[in-house]
C-alpha cells in the first residue's frame, strides 16, 4: 500500500510541478512576445496580442500532453483524436474560417485603415473598426454596416482616401447649343480655373470640345485639386461654371425632340 502512495503520489507530484511550470512558462512566454509585438511599430496593433496567445495555447496543450503521460495515458492516439476533432471542427466553421483569413490579409497587406471612406461593389462605406471576423463601418448617410472580411477581400477594394500623390481629378461636362460661340465658352470656364485657388496647375487644367451631342455642343471641364479639396471644389465649380457660362451669353440646352403630326393629309411639324 504504502508503494502504491509513494509510486502515485511521485507520479501527481510531477504532474503538478508540470502543470504549473507550463503556465507559469506560457505566461511568461506570453507577455515577453507581446512586448517585443507592441515595439514593432510597423505591425497593426490589432496583431499585437495574437502571436503571444497563439504561443500561451501551444505551451499548454504541450504541458497537459506531458501530463497525461506522466500517468500512462497513451498521448499518441489522443493527439490523432485532437487533430481529427480539429479537422472536423474545421469543416463545420469553414465559412467563419475563411473571414478570418481574409481577415488575416486585410490586417497584414492594409488596404485600407479605419477612417478611410471604401467603395466597394459600388457602395461607399467608411470603415470604424477592423476584426479578424468582420469590418464595422457607417454608409455616408449614417446607418451602420457589418460587412464579413470574406465580402471585402474577394473583391476589388478603391480606397477613397488615399490618392496617387494625395491629389484627385474633377472631371465635368458642360453642354452650350450649337448657336453659341465655342472660343467665348472656353474662355469663360478657362478663367474660371484660373480664379479657383484650389485648382492645381500641375497637373494642368484641360478644357476641350469633345463631342457633337444630339442636343449640345459638350465641353470637357478636366482639372486636378488636392484629395482633401476634391469635394467642395467639384460642388463649388458646378455652380460657377453653370452661372458663368449664362452671364457670357452661352445656353445650356435641354433635350428636345420634333414631333411629325399627320392630319388629313398634311404633314405638321411641332418642336
Amino acid at each position: 500500500m504504502a508503494d502504491y502512495l509513494l509510486k502515485y503520489g511521485i507520479s501527481v507530484v510531477g504532474a503538478i510541478a508540470t502543470l504549473m511550470a507550463g503556465y507559469l512558462l506560457a505566461g511568461w512566454l506570453n507577455r515577453l512576445i507581446d512586448r517585443a509585438m507592441e515595439s514593432a511599430h510597423k505591425i497593426d496593433p490589432v496583431f499585437h496580442h495574437l502571436p503571444g496567445k497563439i504561443v500561451r495555447v501551444i505551451v499548454l496543450i504541450f504541458t497537459l500532453i506531458a501530463v497525461l503521460n506522466r500517468f500512462g495515458v497513451e498521448t499518441t492516439s489522443l493527439i490523432a483524436l485532437l487533430g481529427a476533432a480539429g479537422l472536423a471542427i474545421g469543416l463545420a466553421l469553414q465559412g467563419t474560417l475563411s473571414n478570418v483569413a481574409a481577415g488575416v490579409m486585410i490586417l497584414v497587406f492594409r488596404p485600407f485603415k479605419i477612417g478611410d471612406a471604401v467603395q466597394l461593389e459600388g457602395q461607399v462605406y467608411i470603415i470604424d473598426t477592423q476584426g479578424f471576423f468582420i469590418c464595422t463601418g457607417h454608409l455616408p448617410e449614417g446607418p451602420m454596416v457589418f460587412i464579413p472580411n470574406s465580402k471585402i477581400w474577394g473583391q476589388t477594394i478603391v480606397n477613397l482616401s488615399e490618392t496617387d500623390q494625395d491629389i484627385r481629378r474633377i472631371d465635368e461636362s458642360y453642354g452650350i447649343s450649337y448657336g453659341d460661340n465655342i472660343d467665348s465658352a472656353l474662355a469663360i470656364l478657362g478663367q474660371i480655373a484660373a480664379d479657383e485657388p484650389r485648382i492645381l496647375n500641375d497637373p494642368a487644367p484641360l478644357i476641350k470640345v469633345t463631342s457633337l451631342g444630339d442636343n449640345a455642343v459638350n465641353i470637357l471641364f478636366r482639372v486636378w485639386t488636392s484629395r482633401t479639396d476634391w469635394w467642395d471644389t467639384k460642388l463649388d465649380l458646378i455652380q460657377r461654371c453653370k452661372e458663368g457660362l449664362e452671364q457670357g451669353g452661352c445656353t445650356i440646352p435641354f433635350p428636345q425632340r420634333g414631333v411629325h403630326l399627320i392630319h388629313d393629309g398634311e404633314v405638321k411639324l411641332r418642336a
